[in-house]
């Protein structure tokens, strides 16, 4: 193997999304190699035991690592700005590893309410089962994070923008709140992607994705990834993942690569698109309220702009009519696919109260806004004048 190419103090993220971390072998290919193997051997037995003792540093096993995977790791650290990354088998695999990895029993957490199912459900009723006190707050009200926070906790956990309502959480006013109590910051940047919010740069210590979304951008594969620091990262997290065994695969790191060197120029048309929509949605009779980050009429649109660069590609929408109306709606639709996923290049749109966010309580979900009028759209990179198209005709439906 060849060196990998180390990102140069000169090159801008859009060099480093193509170029950064690749390692070529002695055939000098063009793309990254696959790797696709579930081992390595050994010359000696003396070199089997040294890689072992951790005296002769190599790769051992695909669980541990493997050359495709590592590529992938390593561009996305240097897009975030990490000091290391360590990548899994898919989005919730990272949530899980990065929390469990922080905490122990007797510890705290403090989280947002306002968060996936399946991160709601990891917090809420799996982490307590390991003696862990979970507590939420809703995470656009500073003066609740500042409550919680007054007993200490050695976590906090939160997304920004929520799923699916979009909520803005003010990364480092809470990001200090957590520090000044002992804690450290994880935040699901999911929505926003790498390309529109650094968290690291507002004040967390570590980032999670799930890859399945706008770094593969295609809908192909699952993916994960954890960031932060080495401490954390090469340290209990990597002991957490080499044990427990949620790897990702050669072959899906290797899309992910492929995903990671457009990431940028679809992003921009997902937001371009997306802002047009929301704008084009308020507008329209039945929609009872349009949320977009960067919309003017969202509520926390100023913090919005000053975190992210962008709008991102999820417009969430509440149709007068309740369910019954948002079922036509979404059985109307031609182009724009009914999915529960998000970040693909396809338009897709799903039904959170009986989708994502089904086994919340009710008077949960009405908190959070998420009404049985509610609909989450992931804007595609269709035309959009399609995409207005599709929804024009489906509205009247």
């Amino acid at each position: 193997m060849t060196d990998t190419l180390t990102a140069s103090p000169t090159w801008r993220p859009q060099t480093a999304l193509i170029r950064g971390g690749t390692t070529r072998s002695e055939h000098d290919e063009t793309s990254e190699a696959l790797y696709m193997t579930s081992g390595y051997v050994y010359g000696t037995a003396e070199e089997a035991a040294g890689a072992f003792a951790e005296t002769n540093p190599r790769y051992i096993y695909s669980r541990y690592g493997n050359p495709t995977v590592s590529m992938f790791e390593e561009r996305l650290r240097q897009l975030e700005g990490a000091e290391a990354c360590r990548a899994t088998s898919s989005g919730m695999a990272a949530v899980y590893a990065a929390l469990v990895s922080s905490l122990k029993a007797g510890d705290r957490v403090v989280a947002s309410r306002a968060l996936f199912g399946s991160c709601q459900h990891i917090v809420a009723n799996l982490l307590p089962r390991f003696g862990i006190e979970a507590v939420f707050v809703d995470g656009t009200d500073l003066g609740q994070w500042r409550d919680a926070l007054k007993a200490g906790a050695q976590a906090v956990f939160l997304e920004s923008p929520s799923n699916p309502t979009l909520e803005i959480i003010d990364l480092p006013a809470v990001c200090d709140l957590a520090h000044d109590a002992g804690a450290i910051v994880i935040v699901d940047n999911v929505f926003a992607s790498p390309m529109l919010q650094k968290p690291l740069e507002l004040g967390a210590d570590i980032v999670v994705y799930s890859a399945t979304k706008h770094i593969d951008g295609q809908g192909r594969c699952l993916g994960g990834a954890v960031l932060g620091n080495s401490k954390f990262v090469d340290g209990p997290l990597f002991t957490f993942l080499k044990h427990t065994g949620p790897a990702l695969s050669p072959f899906n790191a290797w899309l992910l690569l492929k995903g990671l060197e457009t990431l940028d120029l679809r992003m921009e048309r997902h937001g371009r698109n997306a802002g047009e929509v929301a704008r084009w949605l308020e507008a329209r009779n039945g929609v009872l309220r349009t949320l977009w980050p960067h919309l003017e009429s969202h509520p926390q649109v100023e913090l919005a702009r000053k975190q992210m660069s962008g709008g991102g590609s999820v417009v969430a929408f509440e149709l007068d009519g309740g369910k019954p109306r948002a079922f036509r709606f979404l059985n109307a639709l031609k182009l724009v696919d009914i999915s529960n996923n998000l970040g693909d290049s396809k338009s897709l749109i799903t039904h959170p109260a009986t989708t994502t966010h089904s086994k919340l309580k009710l008077e949960e979900r009405d908190h959070l806004g998420i009404t049985d009028g509610l609909v989450r759209l992931h804007v595609g990179l269709e035309d959009i004048a399609d995409i207005k198209d599709d929804l024009t005709q489906a509205l009247a439906a």
